[in-house]
């Protein structure tokens, strides 16, 4: 059976590209949750953060912007002395500041429009034949990034954006050789 080449054979990895990787996730804490870790993943490896996943979701209340918007200097200080997710201030206080951002949406169409209205609500299926072919970013995720920032996001970058829409299922970039390329191009949402 053929994968990305980005899989290896770890089978935490095999398992998060075979049934995560590209499916269209519409659930707007579920893609804040998402952005949040491609936030921290920025300068590190993915499979670093999918295996600290479990203990940035314990540490974080499973990513719950409600809670973690009220967090101040304490909770800062505890996530930094816990050694389970990645330890690093900025990152840490940009989570809070985004939960914050995330929750100021709920007067407009919310997060998940905002993220999906990109594309018009219908995820962009690429065609890429090999990694090689598979850009970093892309004028969406730029865009996007812009308009994060401009909502109050930080950790955002177009790469890091980009990252995210890949992994939230928003484009599908599962090289065409791979067996989940046309499994997720069927879909439109969260199992089809």
């Amino acid at each position: 059976m053929e994968r990305c080449g980005w899989v290896g054979d770890d089978p935490l990895y095999v398992a998060y590209h075979d049934t995560e990787w590209g499916v269209p996730q519409r659930d707007p804490r579920a893609l804040w949750e998402q952005l949040m870790l491609e936030g921290f993943q920025a300068g590190l490896s993915w499979i670093t953060i999918l295996r600290k996943r479990e203990n940035f979701r314990t540490a974080f209340a499973n990513f719950d912007p409600e809670i973690i918007a009220r967090w101040g200097a304490p909770e800062v200080q505890r996530l930094l002395g816990d050694a389970g997710i990645i330890r690093h201030r900025g990152k840490i206080e940009a989570t809070i500041g985004n939960a914050r951002a995330f929750l100021d949406m709920r007067d407009g169409p919310g997060f998940d429009a905002f993220i999906w209205d990109r594309v018009d609500g219908t995820p962009q299926h690429n065609r890429p034949a090999t990694l090689a072919d598979v850009p970093a970013q892309t004028p969406l995720s730029v865009g996007l990034s812009k308009d994060l920032k401009k909502a109050g996001f930080r950790f955002c970058g177009p790469t890091t954006v980009y990252a995210f829409l890949q992994a939230a299922g928003v484009v599908n970039d599962h090289v065409v050789t791979c067996h989940r390329h046309d499994a997720v191009a069927q879909m439109s949402g969260p199992g089809g």
